[in-house]
Formats: structure tokens, C-alpha cells, sequence
């Protein structure tokens, strides 16, 4: 079965202020959290999906890659050493291991599972536990984007309501969009990675509909035209993502209002990746199509 997005990963180099102007774009922003190693990250959740605001702690102590080993702390630390941005795509699972598997019969990653568990905070400030395996991918021809997917051991601890609305009205992520210069390079990989198939391929690049949200991989002509990208030529890597709004006219007095320059282009409002720590952030109109219904209660 096609996989859908689970969550991005947005790495920044200060994670306050990150979370501050995704505040002032409209979002709810939990509160800082820290994995073992050292990541801190900061969490604007949705219905069954979320962006994941993540740079690296003081005194964090990360493991290195290694032999059948990908590590997550040391992709982010590595990352960020080169520019802030959209470092990671990473999609749902509801079984790590036989993803894992999946991936290493496909010939697109040779990975151990990666568990972990981390406390988190109730709407109330009280402390609970949730734990997650990883699955990792790696797509040789963009060494520059990570990918994996997600299996969470305690979601009715992790999903909350509460946290999903937004002041902008946003009801999910909608896309999460690649540059490269030959889209076509990275079908075999990304019909692997997903699950699916059935891509659409058209003079500006690839589309790929999953169950949740879709993927865009774009020339870097097409990213401009469409999103914004201001480089010429570029390296395979993702470079922003787009989320669904009620209302972009509404979303665009919040934007102008709060002094953040905007594209409108084609229906979308986009901040420009140089204003936004390094991203592309879209605002599309809701169809109803962009997330699943809420995984029931929970925290961040």
C-alpha cells in the first residue's frame, strides 16, 4: 500500500525563532522538546501529519553514521552545517521492520531500524511518553535529502486535537516539493520509498499522489515559475512544502499584516525560501483532500 506523508523535517539554527515566525504565519507551535542525543525540536501538528522545527541542542552527543546504520542526529547536524532548510521526508508506517525490508529488497536502503522514545508534554504541562522506529531510504542521486518512515508506539499520546488548530485555519500539509535537474532521475527511488506507482510526469516534473499529501519533483525552471526558487541550477533536495488554508485571502491579510513578503502565483501564496529559514512555504487552498481525519486524542 502507497505510504503518506507523516511528518517534514525543517531544520533551522534557531529553533525560537523559527517557532516565532511560524506563529506569526498562523501555525500553533508546541513547545520545545529534546530527543537523547541532543535534537531539540519544536512540533506544529495537524490531523495524522506535522512539520517537525528541529536544530541541534547544546551539549548533544551524536552518533555517527555508520555500517548499516543512518543517523538521524548527524544527518540534521550535517544539514545544517551547509544551510537551513527542508532536510527530511518522512512517511507513515504502521510496520518499520518490513519497511526496512521492503527497502532493502527494493535496493534503496540497507538500514537497521532506528527505535527511540522521548517524553512529552500534556495540554496541562504534565509529562508522558512516546516512542517511535524508523525506517530509513536513501536515494544515491539526492545525498542531500533524507527519507524514512515512522511507526509510533503511542500515537493516542502524541496526537492532540487541541494542538491541530491553527489560527490560520490550516487542516494539513499538502505537498512536500523537490528540485532537480532531471526529475525522471529520481522515479525508480521514489516509487520505492512511497509505494506508489502511478506518477504524473509533465514538462515541469513529477507528481506523485499519495494517500496523504503529494510530492513534487521540480526543474528548477518549473520551482521557480511555481514556488519562488531563486537558484538557476541546483542539486537534488527538497525545498519547501505546501499546506492547506480555508481562506487565501484571509491567510493573505495575516501575512501582509504581519510583514512577511508573499508570491501569489497560480492560486498559492508562497514565502520565499530566503525568508523563511531556508524553505518555501505555500499556502493552497483546502479541498478536503489534503489530510485524514485526527488519530484520535493525545499530546505533542
Amino acid at each position: 500500500m502507497p505510504r503518506g506523508i507523516d511528518h517534514l523535517v525543517f531544520a533551522v539554527r534557531d529553533l525560537d525563532a523559527a517557532g516565532a515566525f511560524h506563529e506569526r504565519l498562523g501555525f500553533t507551535v508546541g513547545a520545545r522538546n529534546r530527543h537523547p542525543w541532543g535534537t531539540e525540536n519544536r512540533i506544529v501538528q495537524f490531523p495524522g501529519v506535522f512539520l517537525e522545527l528541529i536544530t541541534v541542542g547544546e551539549g548533544a552527543e551524536i552518533a555517527p553514521h555508520g555500517p548499516r546504520s543512518f543517523s538521524f542526529g548527524a544527518f540534521v547536524r550535517d544539514y545544517l552545517a551547509r544551510r537551513e532548510g527542508l532536510a527530511m521526508l518522512v512517511l507513515e508506517s504502521k510496520d518499520a521492520a518490513a519497511d526496512a525490508a521492503a527497502f532493502r529488497a527494493a535496493g534503496v536502503g540497507d538500514f537497521d531500524t532506528f527505535f527511540f522514545e522521548r517524553r512529552a508534554r500534556r495540554p496541562d504541562g504534565s509529562e508522558t511518553q512516546v516512542a517511535f522506529t524508523l525506517a530509513f531510504a536513501e536515494d544515491l542521486r539526492a545525498p542531500q535529502a533524507g527519507f524514512f518512515v515512522c511507526q509510533q508506539h503511542f500515537p493516542e499520546n502524541f496526537w492532540n486535537p487541541a494542538f491541530q488548530r491553527h489560527p490560520n485555519g490550516a487542516t494539513g500539509i499538502t505537498a512536500a516539493v523537490m528540485v532537480a535537474e532531471n526529475p525522471s532521475d529520481h522515479h525508480a527511488f521514489l516509487s520505492a520509498f512511497t509505494g506508489e506507482r502511478d506518477m504524473r510526469a509533465t514538462s515541469l516534473g513529477v507528481t506523485i499522489g499519495l494517500p496523504r499529501g503529494r510530492i513534487e519533483v521540480l526543474t528548477p525552471a518549473a520551482a521557480a515559475e511555481i514556488y519562488g526558487f531563486a537558484e538557476t541550477s541546483a542539486e537534488p533536495r527538497l525545498i519547501g512544502f505546501a499546506v492547506a488554508v480555508p481562506d487565501l485571502r484571509e491567510q493573505a491579510r495575516r501575512l501582509g499584516e504581519s510583514g512577511i513578503a508573499f508570491l501569489d502565483r497560480g492560486g498559492r501564496l508562497t514565502v520565499p525560501s530566503g525568508r523563511a529559514f531556508g524553505a518555501a512555504i505555500t499556502f493552497e487552498a483546502a479541498s478536503g483532500g489534503g489530510a485524514r481525519a485526527g488519530r484520535g486524542g493525545g499530546y505533542s
